[in-house]
């Protein structure tokens, strides 16, 4: 096991890994913006250093400072976190030549995954089924049009590169098809520097059915289980649950094995997590593989008994997998809800400013990831997230009641939070009988 790690990473995620190291008897280096130089959980860590300014790119995103710091600190490896650096395989290979072990998967790994065209293609040579489209990216318009004319209307137009919700566009004809390639292709290219895009069919009324995949540097592979993320507004999840109100057994072990199927392809170690569209008539398509660890892993960790950080610094560290496949068993269920500092009666803007009180609920099986406090300042600089609140009951019914409680509980003052608009979900006919997809939450929100 390692000795000493640098945390690049900031926020609740940051919290989260110095935790599993104290557990584990491991140091912990903490980098911070300026921005960040009053966070309480930076106590906590045996070293910090500031490694810039507030904006992102002169920090979090900055690479020579955070291998400076990591050099300067004598640290033998670097968590990520989520977010930031976290899939970036330049990152990841500059860490390997500073001879500083990354705590995620190889760069080749992640540059086969992170270009999203090239992960379509590994699946379906794997026997995985991907939702219809282009064979690539598509360059010229005429080719869009062909292709959407092929496959049907409405169609997604999607980045291949990144993630977040960017990049993306619904296109109903040819007309919005247009409209759309340049609209992406623009937000593609502020966002990951890349402007490639791809066509494929939209699916109606799909739901967002995502696999936790872990595998050891040995060469072995196990999924956790599923999480159901169709709670969703301009394609970012609100709302992840464990086990999927939509699965039956059978379509959890194919869904499964198909999850492992493309991690194989890929030469996957470490945690990875395979998202899947799941149609009306029970047909899924891979759609792509994030190579991190996911800000819902609570939920798994809540139905698995598994603490996932500390299984990453084991796996990093060179150990096996001490779970086999078939000894993988989710325990009842677990619902996790993303409080965010936004408006949501006004298109969900973004509340920076201080909070003036801050009082997480508790009880039995009540879970809050989160490394704000009374007196706090969020940021405009960073996401939105304040916390995560998760719950585990024995049964759906029982967790989405639990969730309930601890949301009426859950005391939020001196910015505006999304909890107002869970407790109205959580009261929703549809959510409580699972009978959602990924349109479902800005559809209420439109009345329809």
């Amino acid at each position: 096991m390692f000795n000493r790690i640098l945390v690049a990473n900031r926020g609740e995620i940051a919290l989260r890994v110095i935790r599993a190291c104290q557990e584990l008897g491991i140091q912990t280096v903490a980098v911070y913006s300026e921005a960040d130089k009053d966070a309480l959980y930076l106590r906590l860590a045996d070293e910090t250093v500031c490694i810039g300014p507030g904006p992102s790119k002169q920090s979090y995103l900055d690479i020579p400072r955070i291998i400076s710091a990591a050099e300067i600190t004598d640290v033998e490896a670097i968590h990520p976190g989520y977010g930031f650096l976290s899939e970036n395989a330049q990152f990841a290979e500059v860490c390997r030549s500073c001879h500083i072990q990354f705590i995620g998967p190889s760069p080749e790994t992640m540059r086969k995954l992170g270009d999203k065209v090239e992960a379509r293609k590994l699946a379906r040579e794997a026997g995985v089924p991907v939702v219809p489209g282009s064979p690539g990216i598509v360059v010229e318009e005429a080719e869009a049009l062909s292709v959407a004319r092929e496959i049907g209307y409405p169609v997604m137009i999607k980045a291949a590169s990144g993630g977040g919700g960017r990049g993306l566009r619904v296109a109903h004809n040819d007309a919005s098809l247009s409209t759309g390639l340049r609209a992406a292709r623009s937000e593609a290219e502020a966002a990951f520097k890349k402007s490639g895009v791809y066509v494929e069919k939209y699916i109606p009324r799909a739901r967002h059915v995502e696999f936790q995949v872990m595998g050891d540097l040995q060469g072995r592979l196990i999924h956790l289980g599923e999480r159901d993320c169709s709670l969703q507004r301009r394609h970012q999840k609100l709302v992840e649950e464990s086990p999927s109100p939509a699965l039956t057994p059978e379509a959890r072990q194919r869904m499964g094995a198909a999850a492992l199927a493309v991690a194989r392809a890929a030469g996957y170690t470490h945690l990875g997590t395979a998202e899947f569209l799941l149609a009306p008539d029970s047909q899924f398509y891979f759609i792509e593989m994030n190579c991190r660890i996911q800000v819902e892993h609570p939920v798994t960790e809540m139905v698995t008994g598994l603490d996932l950080v500390k299984e990453q610094l084991r796996i990093a560290s060179g150990e096996s997998l001490r779970l086999a496949q078939e000894d993988v068993r989710l325990h009842g269920c677990a619902i996790e809800c993303r409080i965010n500092a936004e408006d949501p009666e006004n298109d969900f803007a973004p509340c920076a400013g201080k909070v003036s009180l801050f009082s997480p609920p508790g009880g039995p099986g009540t879970r809050v990831d989160s490394h704000v406090h009374s007196g706090y300042t969020v940021s405009p600089f960073y996401d939105s997230l304040l916390a995560k609140l998760i719950v585990h009951r024995e049964n759906r019914r029982d967790a989405i009641a639990a969730m309930r409680r601890a949301l009426e509980e859950f005391v939020v003052e001196g910015v505006k939070t999304t909890i107002p608009l869970y407790l109205e979900l959580f009261g929703h006919t549809n959510y409580i009988t699972g009978d959602v997809d990924t349109t479902f939450v800005e559809t209420y929100l439109g009345g329809g």
